[in-house]
């Protein structure tokens, strides 16, 4: 299987730090974002195969950076993680052990979804 490379883009430079750390030492290669102008330039200049769009990004700026990534013609996915009360209570809940497992599991499954798509593209 090919290394995903993934933009994660975020205000909360702390979290995306945490992050950046988890999904890098699950063997994915992360380029992380601390504006809208940066995650802009970065999508443009590179290779992405998933973009994380972290709950401290105002609403506008996600919509306007989604807006972007799919005006381009970009297949790439889009993943907003809001912060929603069933979110915020399973983070709580999590310990050490589950909660990187449990963020892994959802970036798996983002990214299977995306394979399956771009393949079902390329045979139609």
């Amino acid at each position: 299987m090919q290394i995903a490379v993934i933009l994660t883009v975020g205000f909360d430079l702390s979290l995306m730090r945490t992050r950046s750390l988890v999904l890098q030492s699950a063997g994915y290669i992360v380029e992380s974002a601390s504006s809208l102008k940066e995650a802009v330039n970065l999508f443009l200049a590179g290779d992405f195969d998933l973009v994380l769009l972290c709950h401290s990004i105002p609403t506008k700026d996600r919509d306007h950076l989604t807006c972007l990534i799919r005006a381009t013609g970009s297949l790439t996915p889009v993943v907003s993680i809001a912060r929603n009360l069933g979110e915020y209570a399973a983070f709580v809940n999590a310990t050490l052990e589950d909660g990187p497992n449990k963020f892994l599991a959802g970036i798996g499954e983002e990214l299977s979804k995306a394979v399956r798509r771009a393949a079902n593209r390329t045979v139609h």
